[in-house]
């Protein structure tokens, strides 16, 4: 068995859930076919099992350390990379003409999954430089190309971003790093960034910064922020690494989990010689930015949902090996002890699990197929369409995941009992590791923000239509059928409930009373993500239900385990939307009006 993921439902979700293959048949996928995509799966899950997993605990136990001149790492983090690299993962799904093996983006975050359940801290840096790959493809001219993105395609150099700072955290407008013209069309850069991951090491030849500064001429707030690659060394024009850029280490971050993942603080030219080359049009960093940070919020969904799945596959094989107590009708002590999963309440942690990890995982690869869509559609509208979705979907698919998959990885914790809490296992770690997921790339509470006052307030909702309009269908579908039909009619309340919660909230926001209509934009947030999560799941129930009579025991059971899990999470969990929608409307003001003596 592994516990990376159950092959059977990644296949299940990509093929039959996501009809992934029929991107085969548009033109930049036209060389590939199913063949190749599992072919390229075997192949990722034999390295992330061999080359990854074989090291995350002997990692989590020896964290990078610095000794004021170097950071020092586990060799094996190294001989892992280097591994994924030769395997061709860093630039699977760029260009052929970068290098790259062209793969559609959703067989690419497949791969990616199991390379999070395997090793997440290890993943980490792959992961990041895939995403600053992404921007400099999408943002950066020629010089950017040639100089810094195929070298990171080729796994040569590595690459982070640098947004936050000490004083001003996930407030980016209050950014003090400068960037100043030095005449010959570079900059030199001077400030200090904290909390970036991947900062130092000798992982690569050279380490790809991309930095947010301000110009000179800036105007405040966001508004004036732009973007810069800075080198930890220099390139020079031949493509040669040069000199050191003038970027110090300031020091490490010591972590509850992803310990093995070096987080650093950044001094940028402390002497005075950081040069950085600007990316995109002046004051217009945010937005270049913001296309990798979606990205990665995407990302950070899907690591968190595989932290919760590992998870979720170690607690189900304990609960199946471990004998412990009897049935409560049969307490005979002559009796053998039954395995734990017999007993009710570690069948509903299980099953538990099993929702917010499987859930989750079918969310995120369903956001990679539409970036596919968005890529290679040649119908404007239909593309138009799949922006509203992404927009609305990259918040929920961040921070659904991190909040949920982490109380999946605390209920393994439970199942194994005060085993869980030992270092003997690695439910805790997974646990320690996903805490970190409703922090980075942005708060959930900060997703919950940019969901209800960006996302489903502004331009009329669109969005927010977009994505309840493609969940008639699924209803559509689960009335034909008696057990699904119940379902399809709780799934509309909570779309109703949608509604009338974003029409209360929008009515305050509309009379300028803004910090009241996003007091309670957390709530919204769980919300609107449990009602997308009710949908996925129904969504596989249909296929459950549609599945051939005569297929093997094997898929027969399987099918019935996700139409079981359906009819959990549509009794335990979807009608949590009742509570929060009430309170949304309520527009209570509890926290806001909290006195000040009353702490």
């Amino acid at each position: 068995m592994s516990f990376l993921v159950n092959r059977r439902d990644l296949r299940f979700v990509l093929y039959e859930l996501l009809d992934t293959a029929s991107l085969c048949e548009r033109e930049r996928f036209a060389a590939l076919d199913k063949a190749t995509f599992e072919a390229v799966l075997d192949t990722a899950h034999q390295l992330a099992e061999d080359k990854f997993a074989s090291h995350a605990h002997e990692l989590d136990e020896n964290e990078p350390t610095f000794d004021g001149t170097s950071v020092h790492i586990l060799p094996a983090v190294k001989e892992a990379l280097d591994a994924y690299v030769e395997a061709g993962f860093m630039a699977a799904p760029f260009d052929e003409e970068l290098g790259g093996m062209q793969l559609p983006y959703t067989i690419s975050q497949a791969a990616a999954a199991l390379f999070h359940s395997a090793n997440v801290s290890t993943a980490a840096y792959s992961f990041l430089t895939l995403a600053a790959s992404n921007l400099l493809r999408a943002f950066g001219d020629e010089r950017h190309k040639r100089l810094f993105l195929g070298p990171m395609l080729e796994g040569r150099f590595f690459g982070t971003m640098c947004l936050s700072e000490p004083q001003a955290g996930s407030s980016l407008g209050d950014i003090r790093t400068k960037a100043a013209p030095t005449g010959d069309g570079d900059y030199f850069v001077t400030g200090t960034k904290m909390w970036i991951s991947g900062g130092e090491h000798d992982l690569s030849e050279n380490i790809v910064h991309l930095v947010l500064a301000k110009l000179p001429d800036a105007p405040p707030g966001v508004r004036g922020i732009s973007l810069f690659v800075v080198p930890k060394r220099r390139v020079e024009e031949d493509g040669s690494v040069g000199p050191l850029n003038d970027v110090t280490l300031a020091g490490l971050n010591h972590k509850m989990g992803y310990r093995g993942t070096v987080n650093t603080v950044l001094n940028f030219g402390d002497a005075g010689g950081c040069r950085g080359w600007l990316v995109g049009e002046p004051h217009q960093g945010l937005r270049c930015m913001f296309h990798m940070m979606n990205e990665a919020r995407i990302g950070v969904g899907l690591g968190s949902a595989m932290l919760g799945y590992t998870g979720y596959l170690h607690s189900l094989e304990y609960a199946r090996e471990r004998p412990q107590g009897r049935h409560v009708d049969g307490k005979d002590p002559a009796q053998d002890q039954v395995a734990i999963i017999e007993h009710a309440d570690v069948r509903r942690m299980l099953l538990a699990q099993k929702v917010y990890a499987e859930g989750a995982m079918a969310l995120c690869l369903y956001c990679a197929r539409l970036v596919d869509d968005l890529e290679t559609s040649a119908d404007l509208q239909e593309r138009a369409q799949i922006e509203l979705l992404l927009g609305v979907l990259t918040p929920i698919a961040k921070a659904w995941p991190a909040e949920y998959c982490l109380d999946a990885n605390r209920l393994a914790i439970q199942v194994l009992g005060g085993y869980g809490y030992t270092r003997d296992y690695p439910v805790e770690r997974f646990y320690r590791d996903n805490r970190l997921n409703p922090i980075h790339e942005g708060t959930n509470g900060i997703q919950a923000m940019d969901l209800l006052g960006r996302k489903s307030l502004r331009d009329g909702g669109k969005g927010l239509r977009a994505l309840l309009a493609q969940m008639e269908p699924t209803m559509a579908q689960a009335r034909k059928h008696d057990r699904l039909r119940p379902w399809a009619v709780d799934l509309a309340a909570a779309c109703a409930r949608i509604g009338e919660a974003t029409f209360a909230v929008g009515a305050v926001a509309a009379s300028g009373q803004t910090r009241q209509a996003l007091a309670n934009a957390t709530a919204y947030l769980h919300l609107v993500g449990h009602t997308v999560i009710g949908w996925t799941w129904l969504r596989m129930a249909v296929l459950a239900a549609n599945a051939p009579a005569d297929t093997t025991t094997a898929d027969a059971d399987f099918y019935a385990g996700k139409l079981h899990a359906c009819q959990f999470f549509f009794r335990r969990e979807l009608p949590k939307t009742e509570r929060w929608a009430a309170l949304i409307v309520s527009l209570d003001d509890t926290p806001s009006t909290m006195p000040d003596g009353g702490w």
